[in-house]
């Protein structure tokens, strides 16, 4: 796999580790993945901080999947930039159609541990080329699940994708994490994904940048990490995460937007 693709061993590691730990995130699937693949991770991509928030950022896209599900019953979900997340085995509602997309060297691993099925299906496709959505089944309304990956695509592709998306769906709701500029411009020395091989990173502090002509809009912006996740820390680790990676600290890199269009 090309630096890139690499980066998918991150958040790989971090949602195994607090399955075993059994907090955060329940993630049988990566724990196998992880045990079978022995990636070798180094330096700051295997702090066991990083993998907290890993874990907790997977969690909080899990919650809002199902709460979009629920509420979208007729809906297609597609996880853009899939990588090697189980998210289709961790959901409660399995009655969607489901799409994971992803380069495809990385959908060739990832058929190693998923089977497709009539509900259940994998893309192999350059997110940023538009002629993916014709795989997509006819549908009017979309989940969108854009988790560790905006921050590989510039602006201007993300408006891309972003048109193309509206154009294909009436009714459409996005999440999407995105590094903040300041995270973008750091990320030389001090991002884990340097660990992994690096890769080029952008970043972005205004959600509305996307809403250019593109027809969606931006909704709001969500907690990365919950108190409620928090506390499944135990002890001073608990302490030290509150202080040194939540809140405003974590807001300083990182940040979660949700998208949405309706044609109503």
């Amino acid at each position: 796999m090309d630096n890139v693709n690499k980066t998918l061993y991150i958040p790989l590691y971090g949602k195994a580790f607090v399955s075993r730990k059994n907090i955060i995130l329940k993630d049988k699937k990566a724990e196998e993945i992880w045990e079978k693949e022995k990636f070798s991770l180094k330096g700051k991509s295997k702090s066991k901080w990083l993998a907290y928030y890993m874990g907790m950022r997977s969690a909080v896209f899990d919650s809002w999947v199902n709460d979009q599900m629920s509420v979208m019953d007729d809906s297609v979900v597609i996880h853009l930039g899939c990588g090697l997340d189980s998210r289709i085995d961790r959901i409660e509602q399995k009655y969607h159609i489901w799409y994971d997309v992803d380069f495809p060297e990385v959908i060739k691993e990832r058929k190693r541990y998923f089977l497709e099925n009539s509900n259940y299906h994998m893309l192999s496709a350059d997110v940023r080329n538009p002629d993916w959505l014709r795989n997509i089944s006819e549908n009017s309304n979309a989940i969108i699940v854009m988790e560790g990956v905006s921050m590989y695509i510039s602006t201007e592709d993300l408006k891309m994708i972003m048109r193309s998306i509206s154009d294909h769906f009436s009714n459409i709701h996005i999440l999407m994490d995105c590094y903040s500029v300041f995270a973008a411009k750091m990320s030389a020395v001090k991002n884990p994904i340097n660990d992994v091989g690096g890769a080029i990173v952008y970043g972005m502090d205004d959600p509305t940048e996307l809403e250019d002509h593109t027809g969606i809009s931006f909704v709001k912006e969500h907690e990365f990490t919950p108190h409620s996740l928090i506390d499944e820390l135990h002890g001073i680790e608990k302490v030290i995460f509150k202080k040194l990676y939540a809140g405003k600290i974590s807001r300083k890199t990182y940040r979660l937007y949700e998208f949405m269009k309706t044609s109503g």
